[in-house]
């Protein structure tokens, strides 16, 4: 079925008793990124964590993509059912601050279309539990049967928050790998970035990261 022809079964509000071939492959996708990131929240390599979240996170935007380019899914309800009680993502955040520490500050523009502004700092970690926190929401209505609910949230969510949080974290992964295997220096934490006050100069910070992904990555 086609994204267009899914978006029609889904727009005309009716029950899906099943889901279709779009919300299947939407759904599939979605699960496939909270498992994985969850898993590589558990290891103990930087090196190889980066390389496998900037290939999971790609592989979210196709989807995400898919969303946004149908129209706007409308849910059977007018009002969002309960989904009931969700994980805080707590554990999640902290796990991969742990891991991917000290290169999980990152910096970026917040809308490339509005005012003029300074870069702001973000973290890896924070972004990336985050977006786990938005998908687990709809996958809770897609298991109990609300396809529709389901695809309406992770619609709305990537369009509204998700998207851009992973075109974001996307962009800084990429240039990790790219500082590394390019040989080029990682620039230092401007004054004033929010680092938690780790105890590292800027310096350190700068020198620190970029040992750390050249050893990880084998370079």
């Amino acid at each position: 079925m086609s994204d267009k022809s899914a978006h029609q079964a889904v727009h005309t509000g009716t029950h899906l008793a099943e889901p279709d071939d779009f919300a299947v492959q939407i759904a599939d996708s979605v699960k496939s990124f909270v498992l994985a990131v969850t898993e590589i929240a558990k290891g103990d390599e930087p090196g190889s964590a980066v390389s496998l979240l900037l290939l999971e996170v790609s592989q979210l935007l196709l989807a995400g993509g898919r969303l946004g380019a149908i129209e706007d899914v409308l849910p059977e309800d007018r009002f969002e059912p309960d989904a009931g009680p969700e994980p805080d993502g707590v554990e999640l955040r902290e796990c991969l601050a742990e891991l991917l520490a000290p290169i999980d500050v990152y910096h970026e523009v917040f809308d490339p279309y509005g005012p003029p502004s300074m870069p702001n700092a973000f973290r890896i970690s924070d972004d990336l539990a985050g977006v786990v926190s938005d998908l687990r929401h709809g996958l809770t209505h897609y298991d109990e049967g609300r396809v529709s609910e389901a695809l309406w949230w992770w619609q709305f969510s990537y369009l509204s928050t998700w998207g851009s949080t992973c075109t974001a974290v996307l962009r800084a992964l990429q240039s990790l790998i790219a500082h590394v295997r390019l040989d080029s220096p990682i620039g230092a934490v401007p004054d004033g970035a929010d680092t938690d006050d780790d105890g590292l100069t800027d310096e350190q910070l700068e020198q620190q990261a970029g040992d750390l992904m050249a050893a990880e990555l084998g370079i």
